[in-house]
């Protein structure tokens, strides 16, 4: 099977008008809230008839009606498949009454998204959008429609499972501001899409109205590819459940359609609220204009050039860098966090740290105490970030607040799981991990941050069992615009080969994890209770059970002074968490390595 190769010609000369709304103009005509897939198989001619009504009003394409076609919605696979094949056979029956050699009329297999609500079900989904377009393939589908997706990397699977098979074209969703519901702009969503070399046309649909269309589209670049634009009728009102569209904008409506078409689009058509009506309309302008082609725009990189460097390792390349983790306090009294503080200011530390609520398990928010702290203190602040608690939304607005209030430094991961005491009251929203979201703040990067970018870099665990996966790891979050990464704590030999590896697979800047326990106790629960954190017995056997607290503390200090003797032609910092907050162990350790006397 070969894409159309038909429609390919098409465009080469012509705008390719394509049909409305399916779902609420069944809802309407039909005055029910049951999903039309079901229709497929319930009452076909309703279906048919929706067709026919689009094709006699001029739509060239019609997209079968399978937008929620999933599992979601189709108890079985053998009914989901079924409501598939029925779908598409009454498509090309409608399509075919209408098509003539002159005129003819396509069928698009059309996919829609299928609730995926965090990132461990996003193996699953991508599967399921493999099986759907299998199904279609096996059909005869030729033409694809993606619609309404809020990433690119969801359906990437299918489309290369698709590959050249079909014509393939990706459409996003945004709000009028232009972001996603995954957080990413329109911008990045169809860069990414023009990138692959299978999909041959992207563009938006649904979320906005046609103003808001007109506005968002003439911000995006393009690529030579083919471009395509649904929007909606305009914005609804929600009544009994139902999203009720005004019906007296026509006219509005295929104006500024027709304006977004004569600008370089390809491909228009109607979203939620559009009806027969509004293809009727768009059809008598659509056929007399000029298709121009849209420019690339190469601004982008120009403007990331000028913009300052706020990053802690700023002009200072050559010298070990130093963060210091403090965790903030579980309750509201945060002079212990606060004292230390102070202490690290003395110390002349290159940043300060604060773990995102770890282990699940509530302290107060990382970025409020970061900035209380950079406040009072003047120290460059690094609030770690996680993807447990919040969604993309959250994630964006806290990262916008932080902006604000001069923070520009974070460090970024999936974060640990919810207790699984928690878990029948507390779930976890992971819609992302640390790469999505990585993701996320590059595209802020280049979109929202105008004066300075955000740095951010990542976690390395060099304990992982299959190393190689780690390694892989932070090459993705390299991708994503990760610029320096912190490791575990380090305690053994097996570690600093590995992060030895690490750097030279990856050229990435590491800061080794140094955490100086201060007892047995305290050594004995981070080897038996902290996964991940590899303790050895070489490490326990420093420690005696009676000993004073002094004792621990130096213990701990000298500890830590050999790790770094051990690491120091190869770590490109170290990065300190001292157990208890007890940074006055910072100075000690400075004062036996010379440290401010040497690099």
């Amino acid at each position: 099977m070969e894409k159309s190769i038909q429609l390919n010609k098409y465009l080469e000369n012509n705008k390719l008008l394509c049909d409305g709304a399916f779902g609420t103009y069944y809802a309407s005509i039909y005055e029910t809230d049951s999903l039309p897939e079901y229709a497929n198989l319930e009452a076909p001619e309703r279906v048919k008839r929706i067709h026919e009504e689009y094709l006699a009003a001029g739509a060239q394409l019609i997209r079968t009606n399978t937008f929620a076609c999933n599992s979601m919605v189709f108890e079985n696979e053998a009914k989901l498949k079924a409501s598939i094949r029925q779908a598409f056979q009454i498509a090309k029956e409608a399509a075919g009454r209408y098509s003539t050699k002159d005129e003819p009329r396509y069928v698009a297999a059309d996919i829609g998204p299928a609730a995926c609500n965090n990132i461990m079900q996003k193996g699953r989904i991508q599967e399921e959008y493999k099986i759907i377009a299998k199904e279609f393939l096996n059909q005869g589908a030729d033409i694809f429609v993606f619609e309404t997706f809020a990433s690119f990397d969801d359906i990437l699977p299918a489309i290369e499972m698709i590959g050249s098979q079909a014509f393939i074209i990706v459409q996003f969703a945004v709000n009028q501001f232009g972001y996603s519901i995954a957080g990413l702009s329109a911008g990045k969503l169809l860069s990414e899409a023009h990138k692959c070399d299978y999909v041959d046309a992207a563009g938006l649909n649904c979320g906005v109205g046609p103003g808001h269309m007109h506005q968002l589209i003439n911000r995006a670049a393009f690529s030579d590819k083919y471009i395509s634009v649904f929007p909606n009728a305009g914005y609804p009102q929600i009544i009994s459940n139902r999203m009720i569209f005004s019906d007296k904008n026509i006219d509005y409506f295929v104006k500024k359609t027709m304006e977004i078409a004569s600008e370089g689009v390809n491909i228009i058509g109607g979203c939620c609220g559009t009806t027969p009506a509004y293809i009727k309309k768009m059809s008598q302008l659509i056929h007399g204009l000029y298709c121009k082609s849209r420019q690339v725009d190469n601004t982008a990189m120009q403007k990331e050039n000028k913009k300052e460097d706020k990053s802690f390792f700023r002009n200072k390349k050559g010298r070990k860098l130093i963060a210091v983790e403090l965790a903030p306090p579980v309750g509201s009294d945060d002079k212990i966090l606060m004292d230390a503080a102070h202490l690290l200011k003395a110390c002349d530390v290159d940043v300060v740290t604060f773990p995102d609520s770890p282990s699940g398990r509530t302290r107060a928010d990382s970025v409020l105490m970061a900035e209380k702290v950079m406040l009072e203190t003047g120290l460059c602040v690094m609030p770690h970030i996680c993807c447990r608690d919040k969604n993309a939304i959250a994630m964006r607005s806290q990262l916008l607040g932080a902006y604000i209030n001069k923070i520009n430094n974070f460090l970024v991961v999936t974060g640990d799981p919810i207790p699984s005491v928690m878990r029948n009251s507390v779930e976890g929203v992971f819609n992302f991990d640390s790469v999505g979201l990585m993701n996320i703040i590059n595209d802020m990067n280049q979109d929202v941050f105008t004066d300075a970018s955000m740095t951010y870099g990542g976690a390395v665990n060099q304990g992982r069992r299959n190393f190689s996966v780690e390694i892989n790891r932070v090459k993705k979050k390299i991708q994503a615009g990760a610029s320096f990464f912190m490791s575990q704590p380090v305690f053994s030999d097996e570690d600093i080969e590995r992060l030895k590896q690490l750097k030279k697979e990856t050229g990435a800047i590491i800061l080794y994890g140094i955490m100086p326990f201060v007892s047995l106790r305290n050594a004995l629960f981070m080897k038996n209770e902290m996964t991940g954190i590899n303790v050895t017995d070489e490490v326990l056997n420093r420690y005696r059970p009676d000993m004073t607290k002094e004792e621990g503390e130096k213990t701990g200090v000298l500890l830590a002074v050999d790790l770094i003797n051990k690491t120091k032609d190869i770590a490109d910092g170290y990065y300190f968490s001292f157990p208890f907050n007890r940074v006055h162990m910072l100075k000690a350790v400075m004062d036996i390595l010379d440290w401010n006397n040497s690099d």
